[in-house]
This record gives structure tokens, C-alpha cells and sequence, in this order.
């Protein structure tokens, strides 16, 4: 398979769903090889399968990118596998909204380890194999709640705000090795993080909303424009919402 990506090799976390699945697809269509890292085994082997079908290569790594072994090893897998790696997309994310106040502290910590340290730990991996091949592309997804914040949405804010600092600060870490780092921001999204929310209060409001949601495709595609820059070009950050989302 022919395109923008031709001998990269990219590495997804949360590839089993979602704006996952859609950019191990979108990287593999553009010819890179993707090695594929979520929880759901059986589910990313399907995904795998399918790509190869159409002529993309992929393979499939199982991995809870809170444990840092595991996200350490999945980064391994794709220099084990195909010598390199050119890219790595931090996309595993949990979206558990609630008032600060009903303090549920499990969930506070699900959202930071997955989404703060889940993305620390691939990262750490990655950047010193980047360093070495001098060159590299870390994208990590964020979201517009990692610019504003309103009620119910403070703690997975404070995640992204993370997010966001952390990417910018890396971004100055390693420009002179040639690693580039992009973040992307998306608004609503049609995914599976709503259905994890266990606040009936917030599932309800968000079932009230009257916009079109972007869909992962939409989210995959700016994240192959960024990749497919050439190497005097680094996208450092995109926002992208719905047309009739306000904020």
C-alpha cells in the first residue's frame, strides 16, 4: 500500500475503538505499519485482520497502557518488529464526568493514569529510541475541555490541561533531535467514552444535546495530515469541533 507514510512505522494506543481504530486504519491506508496496542485483544486482532485484508500492514499488541511494563513493551514490539519507530499516537483516554463534589476519588484516578501517566509512560519509551534514529512524531489527543472547563468536567479537564503542558513542554525537550509533538484537541466525538460515565446526572444532560458529534474518522484524518508533513514541518497543535459546537 502506497501514501504519505511509506516505511513508517506508527504505534496506537487505545486502537481497539473509537478515534483509535480509526487512525490504525487512517496510518495504514497513508502505508505505514501500525502496531495496534489496547486492552481488547480479540476486538484489535479483528481490526489487524481487516487492515491486512485491504492491503495495510498491522499487528496486534495487547496492553493497559497504565502499567508501565506494558507500555514500555509495546513500544519494544514495534522495534522488535519492524526496527523503528516514527510515530507514536497517545490516543487511550477514559472521559468519567461528575461534580467535583460527589468525590468519586477511584474514578479521579482512573482518568489520570490513563490519561496523564498512561501517555508518560509510551512516551518515556519512545523518545529515547526517537533520539537515536533522530527523527520522530509524538501525538498525543487532548481535547477541548484541555483549554476550558465547566462543571462536571474539572477533573477530566485537569487531565488534558496536563495533557497540553506536558506536550509543549516536550515539544521544546526535543526539537533539536528532530522528534516532532502535536497535540489534537477534538470537541464531541462519537465514541465510547460517554458510555463509561456513571453520573446519570451528566449522561442525561449529554443525551440533550442537539449537535452533529465529529466522527473518529474525522479525528484519525487530521492526525495523518499532521504526521504526513514533511520533516521541516511540525503541526503542533490542532482544535477541531463540530460546526455547532460552541465551546
Amino acid at each position: 500500500m502506497m501514501g504519505r507514510l511509506n516505511d513508517k512505522v506508527a504505534v496506537v494506543t487505545g486502537a481497539s475503538s473509537g478515534i483509535g481504530e480509526a487512525t490504525v486504519r487512517a496510518l495504514a491506508s497513508e502505508g505505514a505499519a501500525v502496531v495496534a496496542g489496547a486492552r481488547r485483544k480479540e476486538r484489535l486482532e479483528g481490526i489487524v485482520e481487516e487492515v491486512t485484508r485491504d492491503g495495510g500492514k498491522a499487528i496486534a499488541v495487547e496492553c493497559d497502557v497504565t502499567d508501565e511494563r506494558q507500555a514500555h513493551a509495546l513500544v519494544g514490539r514495534a522495534i522488535e518488529e519492524f526496527g523503528r519507530i516514527d510515530i507514536l499516537v497517545n490516543n487511550a483516554g477514559v472521559m468519567l464526568l461528575s461534580k467535583v463534589e460527589k468525590g468519586l476519588s477511584d474514578e479521579w484516578r482512573r482518568m489520570f493514569d490513563v490519561n496523564v501517566l498512561g501517555l508518560l509512560y509510551a512516551t518515556d519509551a519512545a523518545v529515547g529510541a526517537m533520539k537515536r534514529q533522530g527523527s520522530g512524531h509524538i501525538v498525543n489527543v487532548s481535547s477541548v475541555a484541555g483549554r476550558r472547563t465547566r462543571p462536571t468536567v474539572g477533573v477530566y479537564s485537569g487531565t488534558k490541561f496536563a495533557v497540553n503542558a506536558i506536550s509543549e513542554a516536550l515539544r521544546q525537550e526535543v526539537l533539536e533531535d528532530g522528534i516532532r509533538v502535536t497535540v489534537v484537541e477534538p470537541g464531541a466525538v462519537a465514541t465510547e467514552l460517554t458510555d463509561h460515565i456513571t453520573d446519570e446526572e451528566v449522561r442525561e444532560g449529554l443525551k440533550r444535546r442537539r449537535i452533529e458529534p465529529l466522527q473518529s474518522e474525522d479525528i484519525a484524518n487530521a492526525i495523518a495530515y499532521a504526521v504526513g508533513q514533511p520533516q521541516r514541518v511540525s503541526v503542533n497543535e490542532i482544535l477541531i469541533r463540530p460546526t455547532q459546537q460552541a465551546n
